[in-house]
This record gives structure tokens, sequence and C-alpha cells, in this order.
């Protein structure tokens, strides 16, 4: 699949919102602190910010709205309706935040679920799809939450730095640190399959239904230049590539964030590493999401011959 930068920067920053949002609506935080109050506004702009990415990635943004009434079969619908109902609890707990210093439990809990449902609905818009075998697997579920928890836990910790010292800022510290460990983890597993799985159970023979006849191959491209398809559903990146950008993600998203956070623990003096540690996972998940979309394989790309007929993008 072709990497579009508007749909990597919708699920990176919307989920980094999401996953903020509930770190504080679930209590964390004390409603009269200045740096809570920008959380919260952080939380929105990045939900807002991701969500309006996402129009920028559709062939006609002004018809966006009849997305929403297919909310009965349709992931990105129901991701929709969702993402407009979340504004409503989290707006009010912001709003309670900022003009009046309180946090309502009830609000909290119903943000929480919702922070938690989007996300889920924006992972089941991918892994709902059987034509993109790497997708359809309950490993994208896993890892949008997990990814979405993580990036919302090192805003929160960004935020809450000048609290190193004390007893709860520790604790978040090595939260984090399990939360990165587990996240990556959950991503090598996608990742592997992904690589082992290509194009599932489909094949040139069941792509043009002549395998009765036996083993099927191409004799000539249908197209003799490049078309809508084969650069957007049939895009390939080369291996040697893959896995130089897979070990980068890895360094930026793991390595990186992991070695401020021990050293901010144990020198509490050096908490402002925990804001390099989350600006490079970051950037470490904006290229691992991007590996997300360059690794999946559309079953439409065996009509074109599979991998062994398409040009691997350099």
């Amino acid at each position: 699949m072709h990497p579009a930068l508007s749909v990597i920067a919708f699920t990176t920053l919307s989920g980094a919102g999401y996953g903020l949002a509930l770190v504080l609506a679930t209590g964390h935080g004390n409603p009269g602190f200045l740096a809570t109050k920008v959380a919260w506004i952080l939380a929105l702009a990045l939900i807002t910010i991701g969500l309006l990415c996402s129009t920028l990635h559709l062939g006609n943004p002004q018809r966006a709205w009849r997305a929403f009434s297919q909310w009965r079969s349709s992931w990105l619908s129901r991701e929709g309706v969702l993402a407009v109902m979340t504004y409503i609890p989290v707006g009010l707990l912001a709003l309670m935040s900022l003009f009046m210093n309180e946090f309502s439990s009830l609000l909290g809990y119903v943000a929480t679920v919702l922070c938690i449902a989007t996300v889920a609905s924006t992972a089941m818009s991918y892994g709902s799809l059987r034509t993109i075998p790497a997708w359809h697997t309950m490993w994208t579920l896993a890892s949008y939450l997990a990814i979405s928890l993580t990036t919302g836990t090192m805003l929160y910790l960004t935020f809450f730095g000048r609290e190193a010292g004390t007893r709860s800022a520790e604790i978040w510290n090595w939260l984090a640190i399990v939360f990165l460990i587990i996240t990556w983890g959950i991503r090598m597993v996608w990742m592997k399959r992904a690589r082992d799985v290509g194009y599932g159970d489909s094949s040139m023979e069941t792509a043009t239904g002549l395998g009765h006849i036996g083993k099927v191959r191409l004799l000539e491209r249908p197209h003799a230049m490049g078309n809508y398809l084969t650069n957007e559903m049939a895009f390939r990146i080369a291996r040697k590539h893959e896995d130089k950008f897979w070990r980068i993600t890895l360094v930026l998203g793991l390595v990186v964030p992991v070695v401020c956070l021990v050293i901010a623990t144990f020198a509490p003096a050096l908490g402002f590493l925990r804001v390099l540690g989350t600006a490079s996972l970051f950037a470490g998940v904006f290229m691992d999401r991007w590996l997300f979309f360059a690794v999946a394989r559309h079953a439409v790309g065996l009509y074109y011959g599979g991998d062994e007929a398409l040009v691997p993008a350099e």
C-alpha cells in the first residue's frame, strides 16, 4: 500500500491525543494545575488536527459527512461517529479544568471508554480488510491501542516532568518504560507476520480463477505504465530499505525513549530528557506508521504479477 502522509499524520496525532485524553480522564493530573489545563488543550488539539488531516486523503472532502451514515456496517463510519461523540465528555472535562479547577469521575469514565472505542475503530478500519492480509489480524488492533496509550503516557510525563523526584513521577517513568517495551514487542510481532503472510491465501491462481488449469504466470502487464492501482494499492518498498527503516524505527521509538526515561529516573535534574524521549518516540511512530502501509500487500497486486512483477520503490 502507498503510505499517504495525511493518513500517517491522522493516525499518529489523533492516537496520541486520545491516549493523552485517556490518561487525564482516568483522574491523573490535578485539574487545578496549569500543566493539566495545557495537557487537556493539547489533547483536544492533537485530536482535532489529526481528524482534519484525515479529510485531506478523501477524494471529495466536502462529502465527508456522508461517511457518518454507514455506521451499521462500516468501521470507518463508526470511527467518525465515535470521534464526534468523544468531543463531548473530553471537551467538558477540559472546560471544567480550565475554568472550574474540577474533575468529574462520571465524565472521566465515559471519556475513557469513548477514547478507547475511537482508537479501536480506527484500527479496525484497517484490520477488517481481508484483501490486505498483513492488516487483517488482531495484532493491528493491539498495535493501535498500545501506541496510543504509550504516546499519551509520554506526553503526560513531559507535562509533569517537574515532579521528577517524587514517588508518583518515578512510578510513571517505569510504567512508561513497560508500555514502550510492550508496544514495540507487539509491533515486532506484527512486522514479522506482515513479512511472512504476503498475500495470504490469495495467489495468481485464485486472483485469476485459473488455478484449475495449473500454475499461472503473468505473460504481459495489463498496463504499459503505472496507474492508480499500481501506484496506490501495489506500492512496494525494497526489502533492504524496509530493514533499514525498521531498525531506525526501533532506535527512535524504543531505545532512545527508554534510555532517556532511565536517566531521568536516576538523575532528576535531567528531567528535560523526557521531552527528548517523547520527541524521539513520535519520530519512531511516524516511521512505523509509514512502514505499516508500505509493507502491506493488497490482493489487487496479484493481477499485475505480484511482487515478482512489481518494481520496488527505492
